[in-house]
């Protein structure tokens, strides 16, 4: 059986062409950390991302790297400028759409996973599903099973994440992030306290969900490896685009 034809793979579609929809768009955004002396971590970005693309973002540390991640993912909200999910005008949104839209659209994946100690394996996945409400709850279960079955951890369903290694729980992490099918899954550091072996899995995961099923992916990265397995390599120094930067 292959990975498409697993239950709970994500739907594939039409490889990345170069007229691809732009899925997010970052329209000059800045982020300024105000004080007394004002320190600005994201300085005039403008970018777009294409469904179906997978984009590494890459730079010295410190250089603004997840912030601008998090400007994307509407975790964090631009002091200047503008950004659009799904051909949406995000500024003009509260706190309660762009939660709606974080759940709706968006995937995360971090470096240290994030999943809640005190829930199962499968509560973790089933929890964005039950924050968006759109699944009812035996629904949200059989998806969330589906999705840890297509990650090879099913069998670690009703464990807690202490009881999995490393590589398991991002595995889990990321069948998290896929839980309402997102158009976008962001990713800051994902193999960044991973061993070799568990970084190249989650490595080709996501070129996986990009390549063979459309999704698009965006990720903080230092790994080498990982950024040479990415459709588009951006660079990022002092807050701004730098598109001589190398590692």
């Amino acid at each position: 059986m292959t990975g498409e034809e697993r239950a709970g793979a994500p739907t594939r579609t039409t490889p990345l062409a170069a007229d691809a929809p732009v899925v997010l768009r970052a329209e000059n955004v800045v982020r300024r950390l105000e004080g007394e002396v004002p320190v600005t971590l994201v300085d005039g970005v403008t970018l777009d991302i294409r469904r179906g693309e997978f984009v590494a973002i890459m730079g010295p540390s410190g250089s603004g790297k997840s912030s601008l991640l998090y400007l994307l993912g509407l975790l964090d909200v631009p002091s200047e400028g503008r950004v659009w999910l799904d051909g949406e005008d995000t500024s003009r949104y509260g706190e309660d759409e762009l939660a709606n839209r974080r759940l709706e659209k968006l995937g995360f994946v971090f470096q240290f996973h994030f999943l809640l100690a005190e829930f199962t394996v499968l509560d973790n996945v089933r929890l964005p599903m039950r924050r968006l409400g759109r699944r009812a709850p035996d629904e949200a279960e059989a998806r969330a099973r589906e999705l840890l079955g297509h990650f090879g951890v099913a069998e670690q369903a009703h464990k807690r994440p202490s009881q999995l290694s490393g590589g398991q729980r991002q595995r889990v992490a990321i069948a998290r992030a896929l839980a309402n099918d997102p158009l976008v899954v962001l990713a800051d550091e994902p193999t960044g306290n991973l061993d070799s072996v568990s970084s190249a899995n989650v490595r080709r995961i996501l070129h996986d969900l990009t390549h063979e099923f459309g999704k698009t992916v965006v990720a903080v990265t230092h790994d080498g490896a990982f950024a040479a397995a990415a459709d588009r390599r951006i660079g990022i120094v002092d807050g701004r685009i730098d598109e001589s930067w190398r590692p």
